[in-house]
């Protein structure tokens, strides 16, 4: 073949062209390269496919499920296994008081995480092993026990403290996973896909509550698995772990994360890449002119100032609990105010929930949880507490359903009036609830709960999303 004027010039295209042509296939490579160099804030995510976020959404389901679970059966659980009734309001204690004093560590190691697999998905899978290991306890603990331990005393006490401590362990966790996968959503999307995402966590939040309390509702003890199993809280547990492990593993595989770098790894990383190249053709030369500039941007990058690459005695530093405490202290005040608004909205929405199903055994029913097993009084409770779990199924659906009305209502109302709504509707709700304790009443204001519930899920994070957003455009258009 005759190599002409013209085909030769074609054959010098510039360095940018011609790697567009011919490498095409290593520019996702690269770009992750260059995120992982500079951090996941420093670059803006990629735009994530609408199938992505509701992988990445089912981790909300299979928590939101196991959640409707202890919400229904812990209290019952507790009493039923005899323990005091002035004591086991304490046992909701422990784990927010483990939260409160491990969750900014633990928060802020994940933030520094430098596994290979990322920052945050370590740290949920660990969370999630937790979750099931609470959940086999307190599900199954008087089951385990019997099958040890024959004397009755030795039995009841074991039983109260192996149901406990998977009460804590399934709470602690279950409270503590929502961080991790609120941040891992926010370091791997766009502040458009981060909306997306959070609607998305707060439908398949009420789908996956609505499911586990619908689990709890029916009756299984007439069914095969009833026969099967030892109890129906074995059957309820089967359901649970089967859903959470399904959704965890859809969740850890939905979106990859970017590998935390630090100054020495990023030298290490940048001496390896330039070394690499050879140039022998003139294919061989237009790849190398291609991959030279990335890296040259790769180190433009990397120069301090430019990026978040810090030193790992700098983020050792930052990593203590009195920094920590002191940066809550010196938080700017609209990130306080929300913080405190969103800990008594938490406040009053868990000590609802947490003894709604005892509630409805033993105000609505007037059933008693302490009578014999095979009394009419017990067998009256435990149909106040199934009646209990459809009004919180109520509740999941309702906030699935509010969860896409904000959409609509979000122009005409603004976050803030939002916010507000939620905490209002609630308010009435539970105060109507407190004076008509009617079953019909009090099964149709448990969809004010959905709206609370799906408030608390979106508005303060959709907040956050756009305090950070502004500080942003503020910081922008002052260096400019």
């Amino acid at each position: 073949m005759t190599l002409t004027k013209e085909s030769f010039h074609r054959a010098l295209l510039p360095c940018s062209e011609a790697a567009k042509v011919d490498m095409d296939s290593s520019r996702e490579e690269e770009e992750a390269l260059l995120q992982s160099v500079t951090r996941t804030g420093a670059v803006v995510p990629k735009k994530r496919a609408v199938g992505r976020l509701v992988m990445h959404s089912m981790a909300m389901f299979g928590r939101e499920f196991c959640y409707a679970v202890e919400a229904a059966f812990v209290t019952p659980v507790l009493l039923s296994v005899g323990l005091p009734k002035n004591l086991y309001s304490l046992v909701w204690l422990i784990s927010p008081i483990l939260g409160f004093v491990l969750q900014p560590v633990v928060g802020s190691a994940s933030d520094h995480c430098t596994c290979g697999w990322g920052r945050r998905r370590p740290y949920i899978l660990g969370l999630g092993v937790i979750m099931l290991l609470g959940m086999a306890l307190y599900l199954n603990g008087d089951v385990m026990i019997s099958a040890f331990i024959s004397e009755r005393d030795k039995q009841r006490t074991w039983a109260i403290a192996i149901t406990m401590l998977g009460v804590v362990l399934f709470d602690f966790a279950a409270d503590f996973i929502d961080g991790p996968i609120k941040a891992y959503l926010f370091d791997v999307c766009s502040h458009q896909d981060k909306e997306k995402g959070l609607h998305y966590h707060a439908l398949f939040t009420g789908l996956g509550g609505a499911l586990g309390y619908l689990t709890g509702a029916m009756d299984w003890s007439q069914t095969v698995l009833g026969y099967s199993l030892a109890s129906e809280f074995q059957v309820i547990f089967f359901f649970a772990a089967l859903v959470f492990l399904i959704c965890l593993s859809v969740h850890l595989r939905s979106i990859p994360e970017v590998p935390l770098r630090y100054e020495h790894e990023e030298t290490k990383f940048l001496l390896d890449v330039t070394g690499s190249y050879k140039y022998r053709s003139i294919e061989e030369e237009i790849k190398n002119c291609y991959l030279k500039s990335t890296c040259t941007e790769i180190k433009a990058a990397a120069r301090p100032g430019k990026c978040a690459v810090t030193s790992r005695t700098e983020d050792e530093r930052r990593m203590t609990l009195k920094s920590l405490l002191k940066t809550l202290l010196s938080m700017p005040s609209h990130y306080r105010y929300l913080c405190v608004s969103h800990l008594f909205g938490w406040m009053a929405f868990l000590s609802n929930m947490l003894f709604f199903t005892d509630f409805m055994g033993q105000v609505v029913y007037e059933g008693s949880p302490y009578a014999p097993h095979n009394s009419t009084l017990y067998l009256t409770y435990k149909t106040g507490v199934e009646m209990g779990c459809w009004g919180l199924c109520i509740n999941a659906i309702s906030s699935s359903v509010y969860s896409y009305l904000q959409k609509i209502l979000l122009p005409y109302m603004g976050l803030k009036g939002l916010y507000f709504i939620g905490y209002l509707l609630f308010g009435l709700g539970t105060g109507l609830i407190g004076l008509f304790p009617n079953v019909y009443s009090t099964l149709a204001l448990c969809s004010l709960f959905g709206v609370m519930s799906s408030t608390l899920y979106t508005v303060p994070f959709h907040l956050i999303a756009e305090y950070h957003r502004e500080e942003e455009v503020s910081s922008m258009s002052k260096e400019v």
